[in-house]
């Protein structure tokens, strides 16, 4: 009969399964932190897409309804543009850049703010491209950036986008 029967695990064995568990823990939430990154970076890339989708909606609709272009003048470029519009409360539509925000102004109200607090436009061109006796062609290109104070790597994304409009 034997009684040096042993029912635990040996130090040896305890160490290594510890060692195995603590792999497959790191394996696991290095693999979480990879999706958590990426999930965010999507984000940021679609809240700057949708952005600048809108604004370009926005401004090219605006001149396509507008009744003539206050400037800037044919063959000029100017980081703001002024409209004619046909409502005399909303004369003139002025979209302009101040502080990262794009604005509009309709007539004698306030600015009103187009992009949300999320992203920043640092750059914006507007060019009547028309010729003397045609319609105004107005180009404007605009850059929008997520904004990034804390300088993560997952939260640098800018993009530039571009259209053009003329009046109807």
């Amino acid at each position: 009969m034997k009684e040096n029967t042993h029912r635990g695990f040996t130090l040896i064995e305890l160490i290594l399964y510890l060692a195995i568990s603590a792999l497959l823990l790191l394996g696991v939430s290095t693999f979480l932190v990879i999706i958590l990154g990426s999930r965010t970076k999507g984000q940021v890339v679609t809240e700057v897409e949708q952005q600048g989708w809108e604004v370009s909606q926005v401004i090219t609709q605006t001149i396509r309804n507008s009744l003539s272009v206050n400037y800037p003048v044919i063959g000029y470029s100017s980081s703001s543009l002024s409209l004619a519009v046909a409502t005399t409360s909303s004369n003139p539509i002025i979209f302009d850049l101040k502080g990262g925000s794009l604005r509009i102004t309709e007539g004698a109200g306030g600015p009103i703010t187009l992009t949300n607090d999320r992203v920043g436009v640092t750059s914006l061109v507007f060019e009547n491209l028309a010729r003397s006796g045609t319609k105004d062609l107005i180009r404007f290109k605009l850059t929008i950036s997520y904004l990034n104070p804390a300088n993560k790597a997952e939260f640098n994304y800018s993009k530039n986008f571009y259209g053009s409009a003329q009046r109807r």
